[in-house]
């Protein structure tokens, strides 16, 4: 099966979006076009076609489009070049598990729940022209089929742009460098990765300590530490005993297992270290308070440089290692996977020494500008976050891109929230907060646990199954192997108290992670209300609209309409402590919240984690630092943009030809935090981003 273009990521402080992976690890890259805007012929035919899909074979689809001598040519040399590339993503194999486990299990089919409120299909002239379909029932569910369930853009609102020109295609993250975010600090600059030394520190013990232990003593040390064996103790042999290397033992296991502490003691005329737990389980959590110099500041800040990791999964990979637990990191903001992206991190008594020693048995990570200070970091307190992005192989005109980019730098683009906020599985995460906001704890459940369409674990499929027929929680949690997702603590949840305490169950569930649902509905009502907003008013200040004096919304009137431009105004996200505009939109909002049974007037409930205060949020935003340039290329494997690591080895930066085979749009600029990137671009190309739009077109415009 051909390659489906990776999809655009949305990189928003604490937010993923995700993208569309090939199927195949080992098969060739084919790049495709992120089609033109709505306002094209083009792109209403693609539409009218793609709204057929829905009830076909996506693997049988053919696109019947007259190709000339030239075409086919062009297509064979993108096929010859697409074929040499190396690239490698896990993600993708992840995803090719997936469509396997979901072929190996069709026979099983259940009911499943659609993502999507149905939409119905439009019957439209010149549809024929474009598709021919022929099921084929003996073929196993393609990856489009799959996401065929899935989410659009206008099914959370997001249906307007600001800008007047036509937009134009290109192909976005064809190398995880086209995508590079830099984290912006709280002094306001630019965090960048361009030093890897250590600081000077007569406390650090001596490099040894990395080596004086044997694989099966570590061994032996770990599951020492993580309880997962039955010796209170580990005794390591000091072969050519002198006090030295009994000193770089004690150092070594102190340092590489935290919770550990050591004594030396003779046992038949020889020396031994004995490694135990000091204070049992907590010492995990709790680093030695005498074991850090007093001298340093407790906490080890550093920039972290990763590919193709979320902060999380990096933070994991991090604590496995450094064998600690991961709450002892903090971090300013969360970054997404399919990027190349920097920034800081700060730990608990963990040495600037023993963090550059995982640079060398670290792949796509590298950590440096250590520095040892106070404070750890605290999430919101960046100033936002500086993009480097490359569209490739675009298809727009220098006016046309200059238009496009000067609409961006000078309007902006409206501040929606992208669609990774609605999750990446089949259920919408707005439901499910719309569920716990109503108290229909049942509903919430169902959405939740319920079999559904679309790519996932085998493991999950099968667990869904088995609570759709048997209600079981213990049964369902018997088929996951890992439990720590959102499913799994659902279930030991209601396990531990039962299917009458389904409040009391879902709190098992971190906290942060059953508010992300309710975030996500009050996000879902905020893009449905400023879409009626611009295409009630436009772009322009009416009375009625809010602003914001200092944290304070005020009503804009006749008195000082003329004191704000449209990047003032801000729009609520529901809730019992925000005001509402007062013009038509404070209706609509009322209105909105009623079809869904909630009452505008009053957002507190009964559970107080789920009490809604509001907030307020600038429709539009400007980014900063806006600059661009179109570059000519003829290798689709040339890196476009020098990373820091490349800047760091002494790499020379990208050269650009005058002419060549391909263009491509590389653009800068920077956003506040909570602003999504994808949406900024979404302006530039005037597309949508929605996975199951790129997955459809893709597929089309590949055949």
């Amino acid at each position: 099966m051909r390659r489906l273009v990776a999809h655009l990521q949305d990189h928003s402080v604490g937010r993923r979006f995700p993208y569309i992976p090939r199927l195949q690890q080992q098969q060739q890259r084919r790049p495709a076009l992120l089609h033109r805007g709505p306002g094209t012929d083009l792109f209403r035919k693609f539409h009218c076609a793609f709204k057929a899909m829905d009830s076909v074979e996506m693997t049988t689809i053919s696109l019947k489009r007259h190709l000339t001598s030239e075409d086919l040519a062009i297509e064979k040399a993108k096929k010859q070049k697409l074929s040499e590339n190396d690239f490698t993503d896990e993600s993708l194999i992840d995803l090719q598990e997936t469509v396997q486990t979901k072929k190996a299990i069709e026979t099983e089919t259940v009911d499943e729940t659609p993502l999507t409120k149905t939409e119905e299909d439009n019957d439209s002239e010149g549809e024929n022209e474009f598709l021919e379909a022929e099921p084929d029932e003996g073929e196993p569910e393609s990856f489009a089929d799959m996401m065929k369930h899935g989410l659009t853009e206008v099914d959370v609102g997001i249906t307007k742009f600001v800008s007047i020109h036509e937009g134009f295609s290109g192909i976005l993250k064809e190398r995880y460098s086209d995508f590079v975010v830099h984290e912006i600090g709280k002094d306001g600059k630019i965090i960048y990765l361009n030093d890897l030394s250590v600081p000077a520190d007569n406390e650090d013990p001596s490099e040894d300590i990395y080596s004086v232990l044997s694989e099966d003593e570590k061994k032996r040390l770990e599951d020492l530490q993580l309880f997962k064996n039955k010796e209170s103790n580990v005794a390591i042999e000091v072969v050519d005993d002198s006090k030295e290397k009994r000193t770089i033992i004690h150092q070594a296991v102190k340092g590489l297992f935290p919770g550990l502490e050591t004594k030396t003691e003779d046992r038949d005329g020889k020396k031994y270290i004995i490694a135990y737990h000091a204070a049992g389980k907590k010492a995990l959590s709790n680093p030695r308070k005498h074991s850090w110099p007093k001298s340093r500041g407790s906490f080890c800040h550093f920039v972290l440089y990763k590919e193709n990791k979320d902060t999380m999964d990096a933070i994991n990979v991090l604590s496995k290692f450094l064998r600690v637990k991961p709450n002892i990191f903090s971090y300013m903001g969360t970054k997404d996977k399919r990027a190349i992206t920097v920034q800081t991190i700060a730990v608990l008594k963990i040495s600037a020494q023993r963090l550059a020693h995982l640079n060398k048995c670290l792949m796509n990570f590298k950590l440096g500008n250590f520095t040892y200070q106070k404070s750890p970091l605290k999430l919101g307190e960046l100033q936002g976050n500086h993009f480097t992005v490359v569209l490739r192989n675009i298809t727009g005109t220098d006016e046309e891109i200059k238009q496009a980019m000067t609409s961006l730098r000078d309007i902006g683009f409206i501040n929606y929230y992208g669609m990774q906020r609605f999750g990446t599985t089949a259920v919408p995460t707005y439901q499910v907060g719309r569920a716990i906001l109503q108290s229909n704890w049942n509903e919430m459940i169902d959405l939740i646990l319920k079999p559904r369409p679309g790519a996932e674990k085998g493991y999950l499929v099968q667990c869904r199954e088995e609570w759709a027929k048997t209600k079981d929680p213990d049964a369902a949690l018997r088929k996951l192997p890992v439990k720590r997702c959102v499913e799994g603590q659902l279930l030991r949840g209601l396990s531990k108290y039962g299917l009458k305490n389904i409040v009391t169950a879902f709190g098992i569930i971190p906290r942060n992670n059953r508010l992300m649902y309710i975030h996500s509905y009050q996000s879902y009502v905020w893009n449905n209300m400023v879409s009626k907003r611009i295409e009630e008013y436009g772009l322009k200040v009416v009375p009625g609209d809010l602003v914001l004096k200092g944290a304070t919304a005020i009503v804009v009137d006749e008195s000082n309409i003329h004191n704000y431009t449209i990047h003032d105004v801000v729009m609520p996200l529901p809730g019992f402590d925000v005001i509402y505009p007062k013009h038509k939109l404070a209706e609509a909002y009322e209105e909105m919240l009623a079809v869904d049974k909630l009452d505008i007037k009053n957002m507190r409930h009964r559970v107080k984690d789920y009490s809604l205060a509001g907030a307020y949020r600038k429709i539009l935003i400007r980014p900063q630092d806006v600059s661009w340039e179109v570059v000519s290329y003829d290798d689709p494997k040339i890196s476009l943009v020098q990373t820091d690591i490349e800047k760091l080895e002494g790499k020379p930066l990208p050269v650009f030809i005058t002419e060549g085979k391909y263009r491509a749009l590389k653009m800068e600029f920077s956003l506040p935090p909570s602003t999504y990137a994808t949406m900024a671009i979404r302006e530039v190309l005037k597309m949508d981003t929605s996975i199951k739009n790129q997955t459809q077109l893709n597929t089309v415009w590949l055949r």
